[in-house]
């Protein structure tokens, strides 16, 4: 509603109208900005089965490449990496799939920001990913240390059907 006022506005005859419409679609953009809604940030222990859209604040434990399709000195569009990743915060801890670029920014110790991630089920286990949805982001180093003794990826998970008669 707003928006169409401010054409309908626009287009009226004005002395000033150049500075006017200019002046309208500052304050529509920033408005707009102020409506994105802030990143709600959830614990590894948290995480379910089937689930996505996880913003989680996580330090890389270890990584390591699992593999390398396509030869290192060829085009890097043909490069196919994937690297499993044993991320976690003082909650626990989960296995992560990076994939291509996302593999060189998991390095060991490194603070790491997943935007939008998913769960995805690997034989029963859980592991998160984040795809091209998604964002993997390093960040300034996290004061909390990662809690090992509770790793979500080696709980097993089966899936039931259930029948209604």
């Amino acid at each position: 509603m707003k928006i169409s006022s401010w054409i309908a506005e626009s287009h009226s005859p004005s002395t000033n109208s150049q500075s006017v419409s200019s002046s309208k679609v500052f304050f529509l953009m920033a408005e707009a900005k102020s409506a994105m809604r802030k990143p709600v940030f959830t614990k590894v222990d948290q995480l379910r089965p089937g689930t996505n859209g996880h913003n989680i604040v996580v330090k890389v434990v270890s990584a390591n490449v699992v593999m390398q399709k396509g030869r290192p000195d060829g085009p890097k569009l043909r490069q196919m990496r994937i690297a499993e990743c044993l991320v976690g915060d003082e909650t626990g801890t989960i296995v992560f799939t990076a994939r291509n670029d996302q593999v060189d920014l998991m390095k060991p110790e490194s603070t790491i920001i997943l935007r939008n991630a998913k769960i995805d089920m690997f034989k029963g286990s859980m592991r998160l990913a984040v795809d091209k949805w998604g964002r993997v982001e390093v960040t300034e180093p996290a004061s909390f240390t990662v809690n090992e003794d509770n790793n979500l990826s080696l709980v097993e998970y089966e899936l039931v059907n259930i029948v209604e008669e």
